[in-house]
């Protein structure tokens, strides 16, 4: 099922990129040592997040000898790991939520338009590669970007939508979203 390319060579279906154009955030970037027998081996270590700003965002770590190399490498991986998060009106998450991961502990809530994404560093990047606008999240515990990232991604794999709720339960949106009645109000229906 291989193809000629424009510049005579062969390409199969792995090498067409069918996706979506995605945006990437250098998050972190961390030099790396290999002590041998003549010295040591430098090398890099990088972590990228990766989105189309429309739900879709995934993270990857790639090592290499040179930068740009390990940068290429890490995009490739978060290409792969994407995960599809719901939003609320395309702008922000349709609940408070929390991750965890190793030391890691992070808290996510929802935002009034206009709030805008109030993160700190590697979750910044997550949000603004998901097409978050309006967040506020807290981190709680380490500093180190990759379990911040992970305690992040962790949180956004238990957002659910109201649609998800309600498929789950075999009711109807409608059902989910409508405001409880109080106690009093109960009683006298």
């Amino acid at each position: 099922m291989a193809r000629e390319d424009s510049r005579g060579g062969r390409r199969d279906r792995r090498d067409r990129d069918d996706s979506p154009e995605f945006a990437d955030r250098l998050v972190a970037i961390n030099r790396v040592s290999k002590t041998v027998k003549g010295g040591k081996r430098f090398g890099f270590a990088a972590l990228v997040v990766v989105g189309d700003q429309k739900g879709r965002v995934g993270f990857g770590k790639g090592k290499a000898r040179e930068v740009p190399e390990a940068i290429r490498k890490a995009t490739e991986q978060a290409k792969r790991q994407m995960i599809r998060v719901p939003l609320r009106e395309g702008r922000t998450l349709h609940h408070d939520m929390e991750g965890r991961h190793g030391a890691g502990r992070i808290i996510m809530r929802a935002a009034p338009q206009g709030t805008g994404i109030i993160a700190g560093g590697p979750m910044r990047a997550v949000f603004e590669m998901l097409g978050v606008q309006d967040v506020v999240a807290k981190s709680i515990g380490t500093q180190n970007p990759y379990n911040m990232i992970r305690a992040t991604m962790d949180a956004l794999r238990k957002e659910s939508s109201p649609r998800m709720v309600a498929q789950r339960r075999g009711r109807k949106v409608s059902d989910i979203l409508r405001r409880d009645t109080g106690p009093a109000e109960q009683a006298e229906a």
